[in-house]
Parts: C-alpha cells; sequence; structure tokens
C-alpha cells in the first residue's frame, strides 16, 4: 500500500512540475508576444526619424514642419493614453489593446496611399499619423499593466517590464536602419509597413496571450476616481517626479536623434543604410542597457533608485562634453553613452509604477506615465528644430541641465526605504 502511495506520489509530483514548466513556457510565450507591441509602436514612430530630411525635399516643406511628423503622432496619444488606461481598468486589456492595433494599421494605410497618390500629401500624412497616435494611445501604454496583472511577485513583474524595455528600444535600434532601407525604395514605404507590424502584433495576442481568468469586478466611477486621487494624493512626491524624469528622459531622446540625423545628413552627407546603422549605435547601447537593469534589479527598489540616479548623472556628463567637440564618432561616443544612462534608467521608472499602485488603478496611472513620456516625445523633434536654428551653440548644455533636474528629483524625491510599506511601494 506504501509503495502504491509512493508511487501515486511521484506521479502527482512529476504532473505538477510539467503543469508549471507549460505554464512557465506559456508565460514566455505571452510576454514575448506582448513585447511586440511596443515594438511595433516604435517603429511606426521613430522609423521615420532618418526619412524626415527626404521628407523635406519631397513635399517641399521645412525642418519644423517635417519634425510635426513626429509630434502630431504624440500629440494624440497624450490626449487619448489615460482614457484608454481606465478603459482597460473596466472592459479589459486586450479589448483596448487589440482595436487600437487595428486602428494604428489603418493610420499607416492613409499617410501611405498619401505619399503614394496625392500631389500635395502633406496634410493628409498628418491625418494618418493622428490617427496612428490614436491607436498608440490604446496599445503600448497597457502594455505595463496588462504585465502587472499576468504575474505575481514583484522580481517577475520588473524581469518582464525589462523585456517590454528592451522591446521598446530594440525597435529604437531597428528603426532607423529599417526606415532608411525602405525609404530607398520609395519615401513613403515605411508608412505602408505599418499595418504589416499591426497584424502580426494583432495575431500574437490574440492567439498567444490570455488574460487572467480571476479579474477584480471594476469599482464605479465615482469611487474609482477618488481611489485615484487618493493614490496621488498619498503617493504625489515619488509619483510626480518620475513622471517628470519620464518626460525629461523622452525629450532628451528625441532631440539628441532628431540632431544627430539631421547633423549626419547635413554635415557629414552620411545618407539611406549608412546612416541608419550609424543612428542604431547609441540606440543599441540603450537596448542592451534596459534589458541587463531589467534582469538585474529584481523587487529592490533602493537598487533602482540608484541605477536611475547614477543612469542619469552619466546622461548629464556625456551631453555636457559635446561641448568640446562636433567631431562624428566623438559625437556618436557621448550619445552612446548618454544611451546607457537612458537605457538603464526606464527599467527603473516602469518597476517604481507597477509595483507601487494598486492592480485596479494601474492601467490608469501607468497610462498616464505613458502620456507623460510622449510629452518628450512630442515636443523634442520641434524644439530642437528651433534650437539648432537660433542656439545651436548652447543645446547641449540646456539638454544636459535638464537631465541634471531630472537626477536631483531622483535623488531627493524617490525614496523607497522610508516609503517601502506605502501603497505596496
Amino acid at each position: 500500500m506504501d509503495y502504491v502511495e509512493n508511487i501515486q506520489s511521484i506521479k502527482s509530483k512529476k504532473g505538477s512540475k510539467s503543469r508549471s514548466k507549460n505554464k512557465s513556457n506559456n508565460q514566455r510565450w505571452a510576454v514575448l508576444s506582448i513585447s511586440s507591441i511596443p515594438l511595433v509602436m516604435t517603429l511606426g514612430n521613430s522609423m521615420l526619424i532618418p526619412v524626415l530630411t527626404v521628407m523635406e525635399n519631397k513635399l517641399d516643406i521645412s525642418s519644423f514642419q517635417s519634425s510635426f511628423i513626429i509630434t502630431i503622432y504624440s500629440i494624440v496619444a497624450i490626449i487619448l493614453i489615460p482614457i484608454a488606461g481606465f478603459l482597460s481598468d473596466h472592459i479589459g486589456r486586450k479589448k483596448v489593446i487589440i482595436p487600437s492595433l487595428i486602428i494604428t494599421g489603418i493610420g499607416g494605410l492613409i499617410a501611405a496611399w498619401a505619399g503614394w497618390k496625392m500631389e500635395h500629401p502633406y496634410w493628409m500624412i498628418l491625418i494618418g499619423r493622428a490617427l496612428q497616435g490614436a491607436g498608440a494611445a490604446g496599445a503600448f501604454p497597457i502594455v505595463m499593466p496588462l504585465i502587472g496583472d499576468m504575474f505575481k511577485t514583484d522580481e517577475e513583474v520588473s524581469s518582464s517590464l525589462g523585456l517590454i524595455e528592451t522591446s521598446n528600444t530594440l525597435g529604437k535600434v531597428l528603426s532607423p536602419i529599417l526606415g532608411a532601407f525602405l525609404a530607398g525604395f520609395y519615401w513613403f514605404i515605411p508608412f505602408f509597413s505599418i499595418p504589416v507590424f499591426c497584424l502580426i502584433s494583432i495575431l500574437l495576442m490574440l492567439f498567444l496571450v490570455k488574460t487572467p481568468n480571476k479579474r477584480q469586478e471594476p469599482i464605479p466611477f465615482k469611487k474609482f476616481i477618488a481611489s485615484v486621487k487618493e493614490t496621488f494624493k498619498n503617493n504625489s512626491r515619488w509619483l510626480y517626479s518620475i513622471f517628470m524624469i519620464g518626460i525629461i528622459l523622452m525629450f532628451v531622446l528625441f532631440s539628441v536623434l532628431f540632431y544627430l540625423s539631421d547633423t549626419l545628413e547635413k554635415v557629414y552627407h552620411i545618407k539611406n543604410i549608412k546612416k541608419g546603422l550609424l543612428l542604431a549605435i547609441p540606440l543599441a547601447a540603450l537596448c542592451l542597457a534596459s534589458y541587463t537593469t531589467g534582469k538585474l534589479i529584481k523587487e529592490n527598489k533602493v537598487l533602482m533608485k540608484w541605477v536611475t540616479f547614477i543612469g542619469i548623472i552619466l546622461l548629464v556628463i556625456s551631453i555636457a562634453v559635446l561641448g568640446f567637440s562636433k567631431t562624428m564618432w566623438f559625437m556618436l561616443m557621448l550619445f552612446t553613452i548618454g544611451g546607457i544612462g537612458i537605457g538603464v534608467s526606464l527599467p527603473c521608472l516602469d518597476a517604481f509604477i507597477t509595483s507601487g499602485i494598486k492592480k485596479q488603478e494601474c492601467g490608469t496611472v501607468s497610462s498616464i506615465y505613458s502620456s507623460m513620456r510622449f510629452i518628450g516625445v512630442a515636443a523634442g523633434p520641434p524644439v530642437m528644430a528651433i534650437l539648432m536654428k537660433s542656439a545651436e551653440n548652447s543645446w547641449f548644455y540646456m539638454l544636459s541641465g535638464l537631465s541634471l533636474i531630472a537626477a536631483i528629483a531622483t535623488f531627493f524625491a524617490i525614496k523607497p526605504e522610508a516609503e517601502q510599506g506605502a501603497d505596496g511601494h
């Protein structure tokens, strides 16, 4: 009898291990599928940066006007992201993400058709880009709370968010290369690639991502708003600081990318694939830094603070030193160091948000955070276009000063050792 019981016990343990392994594999595939969303959204925006100079010539527009092809996408996203976050908290993450990916694809088709068929397509391209921004609002920002729903421990969440942030930055690495390559055929081809990428992401989400069966019942709207207000009141110092840091890091990143793309083409006469490969160097460093940081930080919020602080200080120094020389390889080396600084900071900021906010409010709060990051994305190119004309020799001091403000906010406002018990933070 004991022998039979032992055999049954062994079989039960094996079955349990097998189920656990299958669940782990399924979750791994689900996270990889979800990672396709930030990849697609980043490609849909950053892929156009190396093509902006070409668009200026083809559409007969100024640098400032071309910067709005990037900016309009972000402006629309900024407005709609909080609404998408609220909806995802109430009707479910996938029910918001999948229609949003469809809208993004339609926006890409409109912009592509305008560039292909219209004689003066600039305004129609902006309409297509605005639709893409509307789709982006309901896709990328919902990824963070979806990861928070899928995993129980902070370690699993921070590790998965590291992969998500890596996918986002991988998109930035591939963007200049792919954008320059596709535009080498026809300048509007990058727009046509967007619906193709969206379709792939939709299929992955439909078949490989299963959201948790047990979802909390959505609380009434008034009670929900009161709860969100209470969350902001109780966590105002670190939460608002992370919002501000997110804006600054994205503003600096997209300002630098716009400047670098313009300088490589107009000063060094480097175009097409070669320009894309050079732009990819600092972005590849950013990507690798994000991936490594996501693996290392785990649940250690004190470590997250200091990694963020050191990363931003690296960014401050690298941009300030640019004032001493503007030779191409010196410039690329410093931007690469700055990219590492941004790369180590972003997964830490993501993890602070997802692990510091109650699950039923996570979609809304993380969406507001994503909205803040989009402000930086939207403002970077047009502000840099103005600075390159009016303050050509001092823009790097301005960006360095902004980054220093982010470092000071990290040092003084984010105090996880004192808040470890408050609201899960």
